[in-house]
């Protein structure tokens, strides 16, 4: 296996990294938890400064709000839709402080345009701050109602040539089980999967408009624990952490 001066040779040499808003949040799944950012920051760090991969991330933001919440609760589906996309906002933000702080260079790119606070999400610049070693966070989903943040990494990952997508759970969910393994102790979870199989079972584990793009673009996506240290560069060096679909 080829090596670089501090191990093998990554996997993928860029990647779009996918924490959910409420890994985030640490164990109360609400707000901000500032270990949590440092130690999501470092293992982001370890891949851009210690393996030489390109990372964009693509934040949740159910830590602030869920958009189908305030739809259930009586409001209007594309403003409920709309604040969520501000949670992302703020998770991406939190976020780059806490990498800024540890000396990795960041940008956040909105696609709702905020110019005082991020850039406007154009392809090229995202690409070209990737290729001078900056970490680049994605908020705001896709900027439009109706479409995830999980479809939002989709996007993202096939418009920059992101070789694969890693999404990071929360709450010990460490994979794609054939059953939510908190309420069914013998769920058995899955090394590898299809991503037909996934749509086809409902498995639920990411929004289907998000894995079948995927799949239409050759992108293979890992389900993992991001609460574990060490996972992404696990990943990235070829062990066996989590789930991959392709």
């Amino acid at each position: 296996m080829p090596v670089t001066p501090n191990g093998p040779a990554p996997r993928w040499r860029r990647i779009v990294f996918k924490p959910s808003g409420e890994a985030l949040a640490g164990p109360t799944g609400n707000g901000l938890d500032s270990a949590t950012l440092d130690n999501t920051a470092r293992d982001i760090i370890e891949l851009r400064q210690g393996m030489d991969v390109d990372v964009a991330v693509v934040v949740g933001g159910g830590n602030f709000w869920r958009g189908r919440t305030g739809e259930l609760a009586g409001m209007d589906a594309t403003q409920s839709d709309h604040i969520g996309m501000l949670g992302t906002v703020m998770n991406a933000l939190a976020l780059q402080d806490s990498l800024e702080r540890l000396g990795q260079p960041t940008r956040v790119q909105s696609a709702i345009e905020m110019p005082r606070i991020a850039e406007a999400y154009i392809r090229r610049r995202a690409v070209r701050h990737l290729e001078k070693g900056r970490v680049v966070i994605f908020a705001a989903g896709t900027g439009n109602p109706f479409f995830t943040t999980d479809t939002a990494a989709a996007l993202r990952a096939a418009e920059i040539d992101a070789e694969a997508l890693l999404k990071g759970t929360h709450s010990g969910v460490d994979g794609v089980y054939d059953a939510d393994p908190q309420t069914h102790p013998d769920a058995r979870k899955y090394d590898e999967i299809g991503y037909m199989e996934v749509m086809t079972k409902d498995l639920r584990v990411m929004d289907t408009t998000a894995i079948a793009f995927c799949r239409d673009n050759k992108i293979p996506i890992v389900v993992f624990d991001m609460s574990t240290h060490g996972s992404l560069r696990a990943i990235l060096q070829g062990e066996h952490v989590g789930t991959i679909i392709h």
